[in-house]
């Protein structure tokens, strides 16, 4: 896969911002919160609640998850294809 003249098809380990202007290991199950850091909402997003904006993914973007013990889990291989399969229709418009 080519993005903005660079190639993206090899990814790395995946890490999570630690709040402390370090990284960490990302789970390959993430919580909610994980999966916001994951995906930089609140550095992207306007929103007050960045919960919200993860309802939306789901809800309208089909951002995939999964439920263990009722709560919402999010698989890192199944978000990493979401956001690959995301970047490909854009990039079709």
């Amino acid at each position: 896969m080519i993005a903005d003249g660079q190639d993206i098809s090899v990814i790395g380990p995946a890490v999570l911002p630690d709040g402390n202007g370090g990284f960490a290991p990302c789970p390959e199950v993430m919580t909610e919160e994980e999966l916001i850091r994951y995906l930089r909402i609140p550095e992207i997003s306007a929103a007050k609640d960045p919960a919200n904006v993860v309802h939306n993914l789901v809800r309208m973007h089909n951002l995939p998850r999964i439920h263990i013990c009722r709560q919402p889990l999010y698989p890192l291989a199944a978000v990493r294809q979401w956001v690959q399969d995301k970047m490909e229709q854009e990039q079709r418009r």
